[in-house]
């Protein structure tokens, strides 16, 4: 399955955030935990290619490993900060080989039909849950790319580092579905929701921050739950998250939503309005950050005044490969032929995206993308990182991790905003791998080092916390 689906075509689950009964802000786990983040690289083969379209499909999947069950079962999960609930495939099948097994843990519950979290905290769901014949409550996650999971809610104990436990965990243990790509379906079992829900995972385990830092070399980085007030970081520039209390139709409201203001490319600010930033009456024009999505989107009109500006400045150092044919990911239709001896890609304009009290930078490498496996006589195929949202019927601006390379990035639950500063992060990875050494795995009375292979985020508490860190990797 394609699990870098866009946040908008995500669940809407929980308007009110109504917390599991082991959710807590202020948490009794005062000590950061430290988290070894991976992603994974799907193979070119996998990858269809009806005509000169490539479907909708990311082929790098951020990805983290834990072990659920009593006794432990050690599983992979796409980590997602644009979903809400997790879940893991519990059925072994041809294209989904790596599964959980609920008969042989001891600690699995499920969830009947009549239980509050069935009843109540998963009202909003996109598809209303249902009883199945034995009266246990039955849920189905559909996603952007027509991929979709059906199983049911159930409750269990997860470990991060294979002891440090954290009980009573609603998931979905899925038993069937239908996916988009079984090569990265054959690799994963299931995904970790990251959103601002109640029934997310950061939410149930009571964190009150949550920080991850990816390098822009292999896309390994950190992961840290706590606090991240380490003396050598960068200090962060905040911007507030937007939150609206009425329901709208296409607004998330437990999204990571920030106020896009502007684009600049280089010295030149794109000529539009600031309204065509902000959503509309119906919520459609929301800008989410989103560890599930590899690249970025933007609404029709301004994605079309970017790809203008970046053309013009580029004029004469880029050759466009010139196929109106040709979209790479169903919505990215900027592409360039470059020779398949450069290694280095020629001095471009940087693309700075403008929110409300700090800007993201985006320069460099982050701004072309190699197409894996395709070629044009003897020349690679290079697509700008930056798609259309209209051609892929999203109605909102999602900020992947691809544009999130070499920053530390937070997560503030309490204070409802999102830190940004620029950062090496393969340093940040030796720093905090280092810390965790000079602690062992506590740093206070509870700290954890964990290996994740994808990325992970925290919560911030009343007290103050310890952060967790933890690298990331391909799949």
């Amino acid at each position: 399955m394609n699990y870098f689906k866009l946040v908008a075509a995500k669940l809407l689950i929980c308007f009110t955030l109504f917390m599991h009964p082991n959710s807590c802000l202020s948490s009794n786990y005062s000590s950061p935990l430290i988290l070894n983040l991976k992603s994974k690289q799907i193979s070119s083969e996998s990858i269809p290619r009806p005509a000169n379209k490539l479907s909708f499909h990311h082929n790098v999947s951020l990805t983290v490993s834990l072990s659920v069950g009593s006794p432990p079962q050690q599983v992979t999960m796409v980590l997602d900060t644009g979903s809400e609930l997790s879940w893991l495939h519990c059925k072994k099948t041809p294209t989904t080989p790596l599964s959980f097994n609920p008969h042989l843990s001891t600690s699995y519950r499920p969830i009947p039909c009549s239980s509050p979290t069935c009843t109540t905290r998963t009202r909003d769901f996109t598809i209303p849950v249902s009883c199945d014949p034995n009266k246990l409550c039955h849920a189905i996650l559909s996603y952007a790319d027509a991929s979709s999971v059906e199983g049911n809610l159930a409750s269990e104990d997860f470990r991060i580092d294979g002891s440090n436990s954290f009980p009573g965990m609603v998931f979905g243990c899925m038993d069937s579905g239908s996916t988009s790509n079984p090569d990265e379906d054959s690799r994963t079992t299931g995904l970790i929701g990251m959103n601002r829900g109640s029934l997310s995972l950061v939410s149930q385990m009571g964190f009150r921050k949550f920080s991850y830092c990816i390098s822009g070399r292999d896309s390994s980085g950190v992961l840290l739950f706590g606090d991240s007030d380490f003396p050598w970081l960068t200090p962060l520039n905040y911007t507030p998250l937007v939150q609206i209390s009425t329901p709208l139709p296409y607004f998330d409201r437990v999204a990571y939503t920030v106020q896009l203001e502007g684009i600049r490319v280089s010295g030149t600010v794109l000529q539009l309005p600031k309204s065509i930033y902000e959503p509309d009456h119906t919520g459609a024009g929301q800008t989410m950050v989103d560890s599930g999505t590899q690249f970025s989107f933007l609404l029709g009109p301004v994605y079309t005044a970017l790809r203008n500006e970046f053309l013009r400045q580029t004029k004469g150092v880029l050759r466009p490969l010139d196929d109106p044919n040709f979209v790479f990911g169903g919505a990215m239709d900027l592409c360039y032929r470059m020779e398949l001896s450069r290694r280095v890609l020629p001095a471009l304009p940087s693309v700075n995206l403008m929110f409300r009290g700090v800007e993201m930078s985006v320069s460099g490498e982050k701004l072309l993308y190699r197409v894996p496996g395709m070629n044009r006589d003897n020349e690679g195929i290079y697509c700008f990182t930056f798609g259309n949202s209209d051609l892929l019927g999203v109605e909102a601006y999602v900020i992947g991790h691809h544009h999130q390379q070499n920053m530390w990035v937070e997560f503030d639950l309490v204070k409802s905003r999102v830190g940004l500063a620029e950062f090496r992060c393969d340093l940040a990875r030796q720093r905090l791998g280092h810390h965790a050494q000079k602690s062992g795995k506590r740093i206070g009375q509870r700290q954890y080092l964990i290996r994740i292979l994808g990325k992970v985020k925290q919560l911030q508490n009343t007290t103050k916390e310890k952060p967790v860190l933890g690298t990331l990797c391909k799949l």
